[in-house]
């Protein structure tokens, strides 16, 4: 453990020193004033604390980035700022970036939305619906602290089956206090912090019923953040034997993770996010307390995700790419570290994604379904975070930073 720990901060002292490409580049007013260049932007604040987000209505009311400290405040969302000045259009999907993006599941198997009726469940013939990808949505109400978007279209999933349905989706910043208040803390002087949430609705607008038989959407929200060699993603799961609460993980969307990227125990696992070795993992609505964390030990920052899980809801929609036995037992919670999709290409990246899911919607005509996910990044004094990781994900900064070995 000493030679463990001892080899993590080498790795911490050399990263801060060069600052490889792995370092957000930009301050918050940075990657705005960026933005701002390229696409229409909303910054949402919180003026007593200076937590601010940047939202852009174009990309689906996609939170691109947030800060705790103003302009000159630490940038906590990865941005694709290639992609973002692009001139054309992707085919696949336009990874623009962002750390609450707004989609749609399942991506994979008989009732997927990303794969045309009869294709093959391969990168080649896999394509983001363009309502999720592309499609500016209507901002129709907006304020200092809130703004909320709207927008109507329909997909067909892969076995033919059509969905008409109407978006709402209100994102806003939380004041300090509703912030700490969600971590179930008293305010620390010492921290900073920024809170926001995405309250999310889809509603079934078509003249039928959305039926498990012929396939349900979920909502799916996302969020890509700037990686480190020492960044480590925390999960807290419900214990239990398999027989009866099922496995504590799913591992192998792309192939097994190596012992030293993922390690699970009874009632928490970690996962690597130093966006260097491509792997997701997935937990099932069993095992989920609806939240979901990282702790980058490089730059201080503690992220926590916390999502509305409904009680004893176990539908949720499966996205593995292949036709599926059990198209309902898909995940509640999701997180992926990028990396070079195969030796020598380049990853899409880097970045790491702490993402949440809806139960499955079978929903009658004019029904609706909601998810609220909550994004909360603290920075500061080290003791001070330690308190904030113990009450919102069960584990001590120690116990965080000696899971895994930080990567070279």
């Amino acid at each position: 453990m000493a030679l463990r720990t001892a080899t993590r901060a080498l790795l911490l002292g050399l990263a801060t020193l060069a600052c490889p490409s792995f370092c957000p580049a930009s301050t918050f007013g940075e990657d705005a004033a960026f933005l701002a260049k390229h696409t229409e932007l909303i910054v949402l604040e919180d003026a007593a604390s200076h937590a601010r987000i940047a939202v852009a209505p174009a990309w689906q009311g996609r939170v691109m980035t947030s800060t705790a400290d103003g302009n000159s405040g630490f940038s906590f969302g990865w941005i694709n700022r290639e992609r973002v000045a692009a001139t054309s259009p992707q085919a696949h999907m336009n990874v623009f970036g962002g750390e609450d993006r707004f989609w749609l599941g399942p991506e994979g198997g008989q009732f997927s939305i990303f794969f045309a009726p009869g294709a093959p469940f391969d990168l080649e013939h896999w394509f983001t619906p363009p309502p999720i990808d592309l499609l500016p949505y209507t901002l129709s109400e907006r304020s200092r602290t809130r703004a909320r978007f709207t927008a109507a279209f329909q997909l067909t999933n892969f076995s033919g089956t059509i969905f008409r349905l109407r978006v709402n989706r209100d994102v806003r910043v939380l004041n300090a206090s509703d912030a700490w208040t969600r971590l179930g803390l008293r305010p620390h002087p010492g921290v900073k912090l920024v809170g926001y949430e995405s309250d999310n609705k889809i509603t079934n607008t078509g003249q039928q019923a959305w039926e498990p038989a012929t396939g349900l959407l979920s909502i799916w929200i996302l969020g890509m953040f700037n990686p480190s060699p020492a960044t480590t993603i925390v999960v807290p799961i419900r214990p239990g034997p398999e027989a009866s609460v099922g496995p504590k993980v799913t591992a192998d969307y792309f192939g097994s993770i190596p012992p030293e990227r993922l390690r699970v125990m009874e009632d928490v696992l970690y996962f690597s996010g130093d966006g260097r070795y491509r792997s997701k993992i997935g937990i099932s609505p069993r095992r989920s307390r609806g939240v979901l964390g990282s702790y980058d030990a490089t730059n201080k920052v503690l992220t926590v995700v916390q999502f509305t899980q409904p009680v004893g809801a176990t539908n949720y929609v499966s996205s593995l790419w292949k036709l599926q036995e059990q198209p309902l037992a898909g995940d509640a919670a999701n997180s992926y570290n990028d990396g070079p999709p195969s030796a020598g290409a380049k990853p899409l990246g880097p970045f790491y994604e702490l993402e949440s899911s809806s139960p499955a919607a079978a929903l009658a005509p004019g029904a609706s379904l909601g998810h609220v996910h909550r994004t909360l990044h603290l920075t500061g004094p080290e003791p001070a975070l330690d308190a904030a990781a113990r009450a919102a994900l069960g584990v001590s900064l120690a116990e965080i930073s000696a899971a895994l070995p930080a990567t070279p």
